[in-house]
């Protein structure tokens, strides 16, 4: 019951048909049945993050449960909120959503309640502090010495206020599981650190799931256990080549030898089980798909125990999602630069492709190889899925266009781009020329270039320089900085992250004006590479050879400024600002109105809000952790216009700067609310952002407790992070 074993999927708990249990399958990942056939691929989070649209963020989670559920899959490893994105080389930010932590919180939740509400188990990871790949396992020196994982040395409050801020949105939602991390947390491994586990997590946040290892992420057994590791994946328990496993039968020894209680095991059973039973899947859950290519993830010799997979076999699961994709890609898609209204493109009858994302995947539609020619739907590791299709944005454009009675032309070789050669090219410049660039971004490895890949720079500058309409279109993990971005033929910028398979058809909806683009940043495009050196990956030459078991420390020296918040306290330019992103049309923000809740009734005339929260009643908290947290004291109410022509989606934002009493190092302002609303020319609505007493607090080390500080606590509320039409106060 607590350790993985061989079998059909990625992570497996044997049967035990005596009891009518028929185990567990736990199956990747975050945006895709990974590996299986006849399955759908959706966008990355971190499109889903740019969406800002909680709806569709929503509707993703259920229809991803949908298509777990359908081929037999217990539960998903996802969604992801480590890493959070501290450093934007991290190689796996794209599988989460957002380094801020409250839009991340949101989508956190969204998906989660998404995805259990189809029956499915859901695993937030990674916990906690999950910041780089590089060094994330221990490694061996050529003399056969252990040099340690990467300690990410976090302090309290930070904990808090960043990194545990959306996995308390989770277990508020109720997921099934959490998914400790590789890293060592101050000095101690993930999956065996107390203070983390047990401490944070069980008794603070109130989680009543389980724990389960990353894979091959348990360093220990009696530790381990004690200190809050329910469940050990992938266990090593029957696989052709068996690996030691410090869970299996070295459970009942340590409990047979007075080294782990025995309660402790029924609490690892008990926390397991809950969801099982809580979300039904011990009546009428479909059985794992019997085909090789519906779940397999192991091949079948190797399993110690007999699965049962029934009939009917290669499930199609996809049903109609392909209209959710192809939307949500949209939606995740950021224009960042529209000179003299150049978009939406008008009626075309010449138009050039250049780049070489265009095309369609030319090694494969499982990403394990050559990722040069074709277009990234998505990245690479244990989040990506196989995909069934891909729509290229080259073969969605010649439809567009209609190439049998126009012209499109393209050239999608980077390296004879760059050369400066673009002779392939009728001599007539196309009317519109289209550049696509990509990043690609993987488990395991960080990005060492902020820059777009494969001679990205030169490729644009040669279109740019014989193209007086340049759109240039990058699907990439994350942050990008655009060297190119002031060109003046390139006059217009849309950044489309990984959208997934209706990748194609999702950019041509927003180029051509079918979708009015309305996304924006879920992160801080900056000038210079060199700007983001506050949040280093630790990876320095003296490392690389190193000898000392405990050398590979990365100290979050930065604290809460990470992202928008370190640009914003230090008051430095950039180039686009969290929160940005442009709209063919136009939206004006009335004044900011407050009003206060029942919990709030009667402040600032008499009598006011206790800066601490009331103790929880019986000393264990429900999921989530106090529920005082999650009360709205006030609700805050602006007015919001589309001014413009056509119609499309606002997304207002409202941040909170809270005064000088919370302490130095606290961030000038953060996010603390946010709603999408489509208007149509001259429609207003009102728009409502309420505040939780978590979202005016801050966390106080000294009472290890969440404080309202005393004084002006300022609101603003915009179209970005640094676009803020309207602000209010509260006094404390």
């Amino acid at each position: 019951m607590v350790t993985g074993t061989s079998g059909p999927c990625v992570g497996n708990i044997a049967p035990i048909y005596r009891l009518g249990f028929n185990g567990l399958c736990l199956q990747d990942g975050p945006l895709a049945i990974r590996q299986a056939d006849y399955a759908s691929v959706f966008p990355a989070g971190v499109t889903c993050a740019a969406s800002w649209d909680r709806n569709l963020i929503h509707t993703r989670g259920v229809f991803m449960g949908t298509e777990f559920k359908g081929k037999g899959a217990n539960m998903a490893l996802g969604p992801v909120s480590g890493p959070l994105g501290r450093s934007a080389y991290d190689g796996r930010n794209w599988e989460g959503f957002s380094p801020d932590p409250y839009l991340t919180g949101t989508a956190m939740e969204e998906t989660i309640s998404g995805m259990q509400s189809q029956g499915l188990q859901a695993c937030a990871k990674h916990y906690i502090g999950y910041e780089q790949e590089t060094q994330r396992n221990p490694s061996e020196t050529l003399s056969g010495e252990t040099i340690e994982a990467i300690s990410s040395n976090i302090d309290d409050r930070t904990i808090h206020e960043l990194y545990l801020w959306p996995f308390a949105n989770a277990v508020k939602a109720g997921t099934a599981s959490i998914m400790c991390s590789y890293n060592r947390i101050n000095s101690s491994y993930g999956c065996q650190n107390s203070k983390a586990l047990n401490g944070l997590l069980k008794e603070e946040l109130g989680f009543q799931g389980f724990v389960v290892s990353d894979w091959e992420a348990t360093h220990s057994g009696v530790s381990a256990i004690l200190a809050g590791l329910d469940m050990d994946m992938p266990g090593g328990i029957g696989f052709t080549a068996p690996t030691p496993s410090f869970f299996g039968g070295n459970v009942s020894t340590s409990v047979n030898n007075g080294s782990v209680p025995e309660s402790r095991v029924d609490d690892m059973i008990n926390r397991i089980m809950t969801p099982y039973f809580y979300l039904h899947q011990d009546t009428g859950y479909p059985s794992i798909d019997p085909s090789e290519g519906g779940l397999n993830f192991f091949p079948t010799s190797s399993y110690l125990y007999n699965f049962t997979s029934t009939p009917p076999a290669n499930r199609d699961v996809r049903d109609d999602h392909a209209a959710l994709i192809r939307e949500l890609g949209a939606a995740g898609t950021v224009l960042l630069k529209n000179t003299n209204g150049t978009l939406p493109l008008k009626a075309p009858k010449n138009v050039g492709v250049f780049g070489n994302d265009a095309g369609d995947i030319s090694s494969g539609l499982y990403f394990e190889g050559d990722y040069e020619q074709g277009t990234l739907p998505v990245g690479g590791g244990s989040g990506t899925g196989r995909l069934s299709y891909v729509v290229p944005p080259l073969d969605a454009i010649k439809t567009r266009v209609g190439y049998k009675k126009n012209l499109v032309q393209y050239q999608l070789n980077n390296t004879i781009l760059a050369s400066g050669d673009i002779s392939s090219i009728y001599p007539t410049p196309p009317d519109v020329c289209l550049v696509f660039l990509k990043t690609w971004a993987e488990e395991g490895l960080d990005r060492t270039s902020l820059e777009n890949d494969w001679n990205s720079t030169a490729v644009v500058n040669t279109v740019a320089g014989s193209c007086n309409n340049t759109i240039v279109i990058y699907h990439s993990s994350g942050i990008n900085v655009l060297p190119w971005a002031s060109h003046p033929n390139v006059t217009g910028i849309l950044a489309a992250h990984y959208p997934g398979q209706e990748s194609g058809n999702s950019i041509v909806d927003i180029l051509w004006g079918d979708y009015n683009p309305s996304g924006k940043l879920p992160y801080t495009i900056a000038y210079n590479e060199s700007d983001y050196n506050f949040a280093p990956i630790t990876n320095s030459s003296a490392l690389l050879n190193t000898t000392d078991p405990n050398a590979w420390q990365s100290d979050f020296a930065e604290r809460l400024l990470i992202d928008y918040k370190h640009f914003d306290y230090y008051n430095e330019s950039v180039q686009y600002e969290f929160g940005f992103g442009l709209s063919y049309t136009t939206f004006s923000m009335g004044n900011l109105s407050i009003s206060g809740s029942s919990a709030a009734s009667g402040y600032g005339s008499g009598s006011s809000i206790s800066s601490l929260p009331p103790p929880v009643s019986n000393g264990t908290p429900p999921p989530g952790g106090n529920p005082a947290l999650w009360d709205t004291l006030f609700t805050t109410t602006a007015t919001v216009t589309n001014t413009g022509s056509v119609a499309g989606a606002a997304v207002p934002q409202l941040y909170v700067s809270l005064p000088a009493s919370a302490g130095s190092g606290t961030p000038v302002r953060q996010l603390r609310g946010f709603d999408k609303v489509t208007l149509q020319p001259g429609q207003s609505a009102q728009v409502h952002f309420p505040l939780m007493r978590r979202d005016l607090s801050f966390w106080d080390v000294e009472v290890q407790e969440w404080r309202i500080p005393a004084g002006t606590i300022g609101l603003e509320a915009g179209f970005s992070s640094r676009d803020l039409r309207a602000s209010a106060n509260i006094s404390t």
